[in-house]
């Protein structure tokens, strides 16, 4: 056993630790690596992880709050007590600030402001300025003010002077006097030049995005850069922040898991399973299961509709889950893949009818050879007749499964709605539905009931 799984037992009981034994664990706790505590953290409750971050030293227990998910920081909000939730609001960046604020209650997240001094309520106020889902809301608008006018020796000075208060110093935005950006240069560039030499000979164009485009698209293109940050200007192309590559990353992992997560059928945990709240578990699957559970009964009423024609080949009734399956199978991949080229760029909406006849040609040929297998295998042991009418079906719910399911996540966007969300869940049911209907269409033409 290892020492934090020793210490995560000892935790189980956290309410009734004695004062020896409390000082005991917080001298574990700070010789444990600080990855290990924060993991310790994730997998505990509320209570269990006020706990932790209560023994653990002041610089440690930043540290590890700020490395918790932001709805995992609102969960421990009531169990740690106002002194350290201020502290450890003051220590946040001022852009994970804004990602804890957006997960608390208006009234707490109102005190939790009022808690700030001046220059950081000011600062984490623009970045609440703007909208959830915008570039802006995630940025940090900590960011030095260099001019293109100053020699490198001057910019050097400064770097030195504001190094602890700015988000980085290794990609620096270069700025006009009006603060328009006009280039970037890196601190490399800056150590290696002469220090009369003007900043303006040597600062690169800037790479840079708006502050209100929508976030995860900015990431995406900008993580293939393999650059360390970018700047963030304002509608007049004034520089308003910086993004950096971590950053970056955080909003790309945000966005998959909830990708992952609907696609699944569920809403997004948005902190680790073992520390998640259970009616926030439940909460997250319910109302998909409902609305899963409601628009299943097009399958019963499919059944339902051709209640004759079963009874009266009773064998069609077997191939029922294989065909009911394949098709769902079929339109998941397409959606699956046509949801992620369009989280990567690769697709646009625009592209509908090439994404269509693409996935047309995909499942016309992913139906000829499962339709020609059925069609062998089912001739074996049924007659030639059930053989046709399993390849014939075969052949047409992989085609039509693969069109629907490329196309239903470029709708989605069109319409402003997550692709996920019209992706597995939905297909799955659409392809039982019309799939059986296809079914028992074929089945009665050429069986003649």
């Amino acid at each position: 056993m290892t020492d934090v799984d020793a210490l995560e037992r000892i935790l189980r009981s956290a309410e009734d630790i004695p004062p020896e034994r409390a000082a005991e664990i917080a001298a574990r706790l700070e010789k444990t690596p600080i990855q290990e505590v924060v993991r310790l953290v994730e997998r505990s409750t509320a209570t269990r992880a006020a706990v932790v971050l209560r023994l653990l030293s002041r610089r440690r227990s930043i540290a590890v709050f700020d490395a918790l998910d932001a709805a995992h920081q609102a969960d421990l909000i009531d169990a740690l007590g106002d002194r350290a939730v201020y502290e450890f609001f003051a220590e946040l960046d001022p852009d994970d600030r804004v990602s804890l604020l957006d997960e608390l209650p208006a009234e707490i997240a109102g005190r939790l402001l009022r808690t700030l001094d001046g220059s950081e309520r000011e600062i984490t106020g623009v970045v609440l300025g703007y909208p959830k889902g915008s570039i802006g809301r995630r940025m940090s608008p900590e960011v030095p003010h260099l001019y293109e006018d100053m020699s490198v020796d001057e910019t050097m000075d400064k770097l030195r002077r504001v190094a602890d208060d700015v988000e980085t110093i290794y990609t620096l935005p270069i700025i006009s006097r009006d603060r328009t950006l006009v280039g970037v240069i890196s601190l490399r560039e800056l150590f290696t030049a002469e220090g009369s030499a003007g900043v303006a000979e040597l600062m690169a164009e800037p790479v840079f995005a708006s502050a209100h485009d929508e976030a995860e698209e900015t990431a995406r293109w900008f993580l293939p850069l393999d650059i360390l940050a970018m700047p963030i200007v304002d509608d007049s192309g004034r520089l308003v922040g910086i993004l950096t590559f971590d950053d970056a990353v955080d909003i790309v992992e945000d966005a998959d898991s909830e990708d992952t997560a609907r696609s699944g059928a569920h809403e997004p945990l948005q902190q680790p399973y073992l520390s998640t709240p259970l009616l926030r578990v439940v909460r997250s699957r319910i109302v998909w299961l409902l609305v899963l559970a409601v628009s299943a009964l097009l399958t019963v009423q499919v059944l339902d509709t051709f209640e004759d024609t079963l009874a009266a080949a009773v064998v069609l009734s077997l191939f029922i889950p294989l065909l009911t399956g394949t098709g769902g199978n079929t339109g998941n991949q397409a959606a699956t893949t046509v949801t992620r080229a369009l989280a990567l760029g690769d697709v646009r909406p625009r592209d509908v009818l090439s994404v269509a006849w693409r996935e047309v040609r995909v499942g016309m040929l992913l139906g000829a050879l499962l339709g020609t297998i059925g069609l062998g295998l089912a001739s074996l042991v049924y007659g030639l007749d059930i053989g046709i009418v399993i390849g014939s079906t075969l052949f047409l719910v992989c085609t039509m499964s693969a069109t629907v399911g490329g196309v239903m996540p470029i709708i989605a966007k069109k319409v402003g709605a997550d692709p996920a969300v019209f992706s597995n869940p939905f297909i799955s049911t659409l392809s039982d539905a019309t799939g059986l209907i296809v079914y028992f269409l074929i089945a009665k033409t050429v069986l003649g009931l």
